[in-house]
């Protein structure tokens, strides 16, 4: 077994789904990644206009950097919340993905410099300028689908993703074909048309944007459009014809607590801020904070009463 196979070996060890490594190297996706900045698709996600130069070339972010190790990890819930309730982006079902991740990845980096003394490297799980759906795709975990999201053939895209950029030299996978061929039920299913064509979202239409990322009020045009989401949306996926092939997750940590599967509007809608950290202290939702949460339930009932439909 090669060094390389041992470090694919020992990830699935630790729980990971998918483990591919590709060489750290410039990206080549300037020109793509200015054009979307141009048409200021990433609404007020200022931050993605920061180290532009680190987040084309990741050889930038580590000395030396000379191999991308690549992961995927399953969030696909075994339980799901009343489908009338308003409803939560899977991904935030149980603790917040980052730390679960990057924890992970630190034992994999120790497994590393534990067989090959004196390698350094840095590991990230969107916590860094990376971008890692690219590299994913690159190191042969997967294609990017139309709907920008990593689609693993045979298992589908409820992952998350993460990297450890070392400098050393591996063995590299190769990249799998684009597997959408003429299908676009990602492009027509979208209730604000978020993605304008394949590969291409508009982050001013998107309801994940508008619900987590956005610090103001929701855009008019979307509150009627939001469908049944709260926090997050989940359409573009669960359209999906590779998502057929999803299956329930077995990390322990995203597991979601009884108090969150039970919440319901008027729950929601009675909940001080006391509550909201005992329930989401370990959630990503917290990056909505407690008003930003409030924010959506209100919007979420001026969707419900101007007819938006259950998705």
């Amino acid at each position: 077994m090669t060094f390389s196979e041992e470090i694919k070996a020992y990830a699935r060890s630790l729980g990971f789904d998918a483990c591919g490594i590709c060489r750290a190297e410039e990206s080549g996706e300037e020109a793509r990644y200015m054009a979307w900045l141009s048409e200021e698709c990433h609404a007020g996600m200022s931050y993605l206009e920061r180290n532009i130069e680190k987040r084309l070339d990741p050889r930038l972010l580590v000395d030396g950097a000379k191999s991308i190790i690549s992961v995927a990890l399953n969030y696909f819930p075994h339980r799901f919340r009343h489908e009338d309730a308003p409803r939560f982006a899977y991904y935030a079902y149980g603790e917040d993905y980052h730390d679960v991740v990057k924890k992970k990845l630190s034992r994999l980096l120790e497994f590393i410099q534990g067989r090959s003394p004196g390698v350094s490297g840095r590991y990230f799980s969107d916590s860094a300028p990376v971008l890692e759906r690219f590299w994913a795709a690159r190191a042969g975990l997967g294609f990017v689908g139309k709907n920008t999201l990593l689609i693993i053939p045979g298992k589908g895209s409820y992952f998350f993703l993460g990297e450890l950029i070392v400098d050393l030299e591996l063995d590299y996978d190769s990249p799998l074909s684009q597997h959408c061929g003429k299908c676009r039920r990602c492009l027509d299913a979208c209730p604000t048309g978020a993605i304008e064509k394949p590969k291409w979202v508009n982050a001013r239409k998107c309801i994940s944007y508008q619900t987590i990322e956005n610090k103001g009020e929701i855009s008019p045009e979307i509150i009627p459009r939001m469908s049944n989401n709260l926090y997050g949306c989940d359409i573009c996926q669960l359209v999906c014809p590779w998502n057929r092939y999803a299956r329930p997750h077995t990390t322990p940590e995203f597991h979601p607590s009884e108090q969150f599967l039970s919440l319901d509007y008027e729950s929601l809608q009675e909940m001080d801020e006391d509550t909201y950290r005992k329930i989401f202290s370990k959630s990503a939702v917290k990056r909505a904070k407690f008003s930003g949460l409030k924010r959506n339930l209100e919007a979420w009932k001026c969707s419900r009463e101007s007819g938006g439909e259950i998705s």
